[in-house]
């Protein structure tokens, strides 16, 4: 796979200081990582690149939306992304990208791609369970939540209930506690 051409900065001919660049998100940026649990991605990333002497810093602050589907219900929603992440990038011997946010690059290059790095940020800024908030708050009228909660268990104070009255070795356990 080819690096995203509009995502690579070429540091070599920058000055020192600090500089910024916008990257427009969309479906077809998922596409190249082969990512496809979107429906419709509307994300605006800016960029603040620090060139100093000896390191680079790279702040990236994400926002917007992506169209997803609900676990509960399947329907989609749009779920709003908001992130920020920090990297430092080092020059040493040899390419070593271990550390969650240094990275080394060798003295040689001239250029980083930061396609990567958006890609990560934005895939970690979506919540691990995906609920439509019209589930949250009661407004969404869907067939799915009607079937769920015609089969979800009935009352469980009911059962306890019922559970207490046929084993009265409970009760007597219980008046252990009480009786000191």
């Amino acid at each position: 796979m080819k690096p995203l051409k509009e995502f690579t900065i070429p540091y070599v001919g920058l000055k020192v200081g600090k500089h910024h660049f916008d990257f427009q998100i969309d479906k077809t940026f998922f596409e190249y990582f082969e990512y496809d649990d979107f429906n419709a991605v509307d994300i605006k990333t800016e960029l603040l690149f620090e060139k100093k002497t000896t390191l680079l810093e790279l702040t990236f602050q994400i926002s917007g939306y992506v169209n997803i589907n609900c676990d509960l219900t399947n329907e989609p929603y749009d779920q709003p992304i908001d992130g920020d992440y920090k990297l430092v990038v080092k020059f040493g011997d040899e390419y070593n990208d271990e550390f969650e946010d240094i990275v080394i690059l060798p003295h040689g290059e001239y250029e980083i791609n930061v396609a990567q790095y958006i890609y990560e940020t934005i895939i970690l800024c979506i919540p691990a369970k995906r609920i439509h908030p019209g589930v949250e708050d009661g407004t969404l009228d869907s067939d799915i939540l009607k079937k769920l909660e015609e089969l979800s268990p009935k009352d469980l104070e009911e059962k306890e209930a019922t559970s207490e009255e046929i084993d009265p070795r409970w009760n007597t356990l219980k008046k252990l506690l009480t009786d000191k």
